[in-house]
Formats: C-alpha cells, sequence, structure tokens
C-alpha cells in the first residue's frame, strides 16, 4: 500500500522548465519533445487506467518524470524504461527528491523499449504510458507480446493512432493497428488530451487509448506470425478485394481464393471488414493456398509440356516494417507511422 506523498510532488510548469533548464535539455518541436506540465493531467491518466495499490506498473518514455511520480502516488512499484541517457540519469534523482518515501518503489531500465526482454523486480501487471508517436504502435504491441502479465494498459498517444487502435472492422480507419491491437486486448478510446497541458504545446491532439487483456486469447492453430503476416498483406493494398490483395501472400490470386473460401470468408471482401479471428481462419487454411498454387502450377507445366517438374508453389515470406527505435520523449509525427494502413 503507497503513503501518502508530499501535496506538491507532483511536476507543474515552472517545476518541468526548471528540469529542463538544469538539464540542459531544450524541447524543440523538430526534435519533437513535449513533455507533460500539468499534474491534474497525469493524475487523470492514472484513474483512467485504474492503477491500483497492487500493481507493478511499466512506463515507457518517462521523460522528466510527470507521470511517473503520479504512478508512484498509487501503484506498489514503477519501473520506467527510459532510452536518453541524460533523462535516465536524472529521473531516480528526481523520484527521491520529490517522493523520497516511494524512491525504493522505483527501477529505472535504461533501455530502447524495443529491445526489452525482461524488467527487473516482479511482472508488471500494467501498462501506463505517454508513448513517443513516431513508434507508438511498435512499441505497444511489442510491449504486450514481451508481457503477457500486463493485464491492463492506457497509453497517450496521437489522436489519429488512438482513433487507428481502437477502430472496429468497417471503420475507414480499421487497418494493421487495430487488428494486431485487437489480437492482444479488448481496446477503446479512453478520452481526449488537450495540447496545453504539454510544454511546448505540439500541433497535434493527442488521444487516450485503454487495452484490456483478452480473457480467452483468439483460437487459432495458426500463430502470430502467421496470422500477422496476412493481416500485412490484407492491408498493403487494402483498396483490393482479399482474392487479388492476398496473391502475394498465398502465391497467386487463385490460391488466395482458396484459402478465403476454405476460411469462410469473402474473396470479393476486403480487410477493412474482418475481424482479428477471421484472419486467424485465413492463416489456418493457407495449406488450401499452397495446394491451389501447386495445383495451377502443375497444370500450367504440363500445358507447357514439362508436367514432369512443376514450379513449386511460392512461398510466403512477410518481412516486419522497419522500425525506428523508441524515443525518451513523446515525438509528435504529422506523417503516419509505419504500418499505419
Amino acid at each position: 500500500m503507497s503513503s501518502s506523498p508530499a501535496p506538491d510532488a507532483l511536476l507543474g510548469p515552472a517545476d518541468v522548465r526548471e528540469l529542463a533548464a538544469a538539464l540542459g535539455v531544450r524541447p524543440t518541436k523538430q526534435r519533437g519533445q513535449n513533455f507533460v506540465i500539468d499534474a491534474n493531467t497525469v493524475r487523470r491518466i492514472v484513474r483512467t487506467a485504474e492503477v491500483r495499490p497492487d500493481d507493478v506498473v511499466v512506463e515507457v518514455g518517462p521523460g522528466l518524470g510527470s507521470l511517473t511520480l503520479a504512478l508512484l502516488e498509487t501503484a506498489d512499484r514503477v519501473t520506467a524504461v527510459e532510452i536518453d541517457d541524460v533523462l535516465a540519469g536524472a529521473l531516480p534523482a528526481t523520484i527521491a527528491a520529490r517522493m523520497p518515501e516511494r524512491a525504493d518503489r522505483f527501477a529505472l531500465v535504461h533501455s530502447d523499449a524495443m529491445h526489452i526482454t525482461g524488467l527487473p523486480g516482479p511482472p508488471p501487471t500494467a501498462l501506463v504510458a505517454n508513448l513517443p508517436y513516431n513508434v507508438a504502435v511498435p512499441v505497444l504491441l511489442h510491449m504486450l507480446d514481451t508481457f503477457p502479465s500486463i493485464e491492463r494498459t492506457l497509453v497517450m498517444v496521437q489522436a489519429e493512432v488512438a482513433d487507428r487502435l481502437a477502430a472496429p472492422p468497417g471503420s475507414k480507419v480499421y487497418g494493421v493497428p487495430s487488428v494486431k491491437a485487437g489480437w492482444y486486448a479488448e481496446v477503446k478510446r479512453a478520452g481526449a488530451i488537450g495540447r496545453k497541458v504539454f510544454w511546448p504545446a505540439p500541433n497535434v491532439d493527442s488521444g487516450l487509448v485503454s487495452l484490456v487483456r483478452r480473457a480467452d486469447p483468439v483460437r487459432t492453430t495458426a500463430s502470430k506470425r502467421e496470422v500477422f503476416a496476412v493481416v500485412d498483406a490484407a492491408f498493403a493494398q487494402r483498396r483490393k478485394t482479399l482474392r487479388a490483395a492476398l496473391a502475394g501472400w498465398a502465391g497467386s490470386a487463385a490460391a488466395a481464393e482458396a484459402a478465403l473460401v476454405a476460411a469462410g470468408v469473402s474473396p470479393q471482401a476486403r480487410g477493412e471488414s474482418l475481424t482479428v479471428e477471421e484472419f486467424a481462419r485465413i492463416a489456418e487454411h493457407a495449406e488450401h493456398a499452397g495446394n491451389a498454387e501447386h495445383a495451377g502450377n502443375a497444370e500450367h507445366a504440363e500445358h507447357a509440356g514439362n508436367a514432369e517438374h512443376p514450379a513449386p508453389a511460392a512461398e510466403a515470406a512477410h518481412a516486419a516494417p522497419a522500425v525506428r527505435t523508441a524515443v525518451s520523449t513523446r515525438e509528435h509525427a504529422d506523417t503516419e507511422e509505419s504500418g499505419q494502413q
């Protein structure tokens, strides 16, 4: 159970500027640095995240510590993952100075969040973070995948990304982030954050996204990698029917159609209309795509007078999109993230 910190333990506008000046940190829009300066906002985030006194919270990109301090007011433990050398070096001292009675409940991991494979102390039960915009989705998915103990997540991201993450099938903004987040959790928008609570104020709005770990994982014999390969292929050409969009994945349009029919999905449907469960069913029937492709190649070879050596079925190989490494402070990118189809 946490003890009550001093009333002025959280960072206000003057505190943030003073800390930044002492560290030689000069936030600029060019560098994408925007620090939260409003104590009411970080407390609201903690309330919306439903952080409990027994929670072990992991935070990505704590920056100067505005949200970190608010989390320590309520959670049992907080582990912050910070990549920036200067900010990582200063954060423990900030915690010790402003919340000494909780300093022993805080841990810092100086690392790139995309490379994290483990954390000190008990397994995290919650992820609460003000995520860097340009890597928000990759970091979120990596953390959910790496730490299955995370039951509840609340992240602050660019409003447009929040809409994509929480979009239902059939929505205009439903896409790769929506489906992949849905693989792990029930996702919903949890509020909006104004620009004035940041220093300097960004030129985009922010949104809160709540993710509650699925009580029942997606039931499928396909692996996550296999399912995500289908998702990536379906949205790479989102205006095309699945028969056409999945042709590369399956080896041919005919092979894609065979897999779709076997999965009970219309070949004329488009990716934005499918649930994560339907994508999983398609991945399960990849063998139908292989069989159809093999038959098609054999027929082609026979007509060519080379039936003894039919061309092999094309393998479905899909490399993950390149991802920039996580940065310590919020980055507001006007361009869409990689994979934000």
